[in-house]
């Protein structure tokens, strides 16, 4: 499974939600599939994505979709404590495990030898579910969609970065109608 095929799995099952996606290349990832002003990209802060996914959840009614990377994850481990002592009913975290970073040249995390996040969040109070094919993701997924509660998808999958182009948006534009389509 590659992150791109997730992504698409997330875009085909969203309507109103808010997505909120990782740095780098999974942002351009998302852009290429589907640009929508309820996407915000991430186009630098590495590690904050859960952050950020986790202070809309906690202020707003909407469901939001947070599209994180293993690497950005153990870069702020303490998010997941905090999205674990908070649990907002809306969050769903997605945690794409390529075991490398990505977005620098598919240099190995953790999660490759001997960091478990599905554990990890498990650890931090979350409901985590690990999946390793799209069909069981597209599944978890839409479940997810339909819970009141915060809920932690971890998808297995390999280091592969998609050909896109790159974000044609400057990023005050995509902080702007992002909040534009939150409170219209």
């Amino acid at each position: 499974m590659k992150r791109i095929d997730v992504i698409k799995k997330i875009v085909d099952n969203v309507d109103k939600e808010l997505i909120v996606c990782n740095i780098g290349i999974p942002s351009k990832e998302l852009y290429s599939v589907k640009d929508r002003e309820r996407n915000f990209y991430m186009l630098g802060s590495m590690g904050l994505a859960s952050s950020i996914g986790l202070g809309l959840a906690l202020n707003i009614k909407e469901k939001v979709v947070v599209i994180d990377g293993d690497g950005s994850i153990l870069m702020n481990l303490g998010s997941l404590s905090t999205i674990g002592y908070l649990k907002p009913k809306n969050l769903i975290l997605v945690i794409i495990d390529n075991s490398s970073y990505g977005s620098t040249g598919n240099q190995k995390t953790h999660t490759a030898k001997n960091t478990n996040l599905k554990r990890v969040a498990e650890a931090c109070g979350l409901c985590a579910v690990e999946v390793d094919n799209i069909d069981n993701f597209e599944e978890v997924f839409k479940c997810a969609l339909k819970r009141d509660e915060t809920f932690v998808i971890i998808a297995k999958t390999i280091p592969y970065n998609e050909p896109c182009e790159d974000i044609n948006i400057p990023p005050v534009v995509i902080k702007y109608r992002f909040m534009k389509a939150i409170h219209p």
